[in-house]
């Protein structure tokens, strides 16, 4: 039975019913997985873990818009999410892996350590605002919102300088070669 788009088939979240909405949209979001990942056993998985957190997101589903732009934001979202911290996480080479185990743990350590104090000497370089934001976000893991809410400013300007503080940071340690 095909549904149209905006149908609304999932008031409640129902066994029966989130089986149709799988099988309609199933497609959709494994084909936007695999052109964002590029790769079809990953945008698979990904495709099972996007409908495993719209089923736990169904009932708060408040039909401001379609089914398909609601996955469709899920999808995306879900994909530059993962493939950021792709990116964030530290790769280890096969021939890194034949090195013992407190090898690796050791040199990353150090490599960390090194980073770190990188990133600390640059860090004093910038203005007390920036390195605030920065600790802020950073060490004390306080949310964009709570940020906007400390410096009474949108949450949009606090992402910007959020921003332009970690480009400035990278730069810097870059131009100064101390990584």
């Amino acid at each position: 039975m095909p549904l149209k788009p905006q149908q609304p088939l999932l008031v409640q979240p129902h066994i029966i019913s989130f089986e149709a909405f799988y099988n309609h949209y199933q497609r959709s979001v494994y084909r936007h997985c695999l052109r964002m990942v590029k790769d079809k056993n990953i945008a698979q998985d990904y495709t099972h873990d996007i409908f495993i957190i719209v089923f736990g997101a169904l009932a708060s589903f408040q039909h401001r818009s379609s089914y398909s732009s609601w996955l469709y934001s899920i999808t995306n979202n879900y994909c530059i999410d993962q493939l950021r911290l792709g990116k964030r996480l530290l790769t280890i080479s096969w021939q890194a892996t034949e090195l013992g185990h407190d090898q690796i743990e050791e040199s990353e350590a150090l490599l960390q350590e090194k980073r770190l104090q990188a990133v600390n000497q640059v860090m004093k370089t910038l203005s007390v605002e920036s390195q605030t934001l920065l600790r802020l976000k950073y060490e004390a893991g306080m949310t964009i919102q709570e940020l906007s809410d400390l410096h009474g400013l949108a949450p949009s300007t606090i992402k910007m300088r959020l921003k332009r503080s970690r480009d400035l940071v990278k730069r810097l340690v870059l131009e100064a070669k101390l990584l």
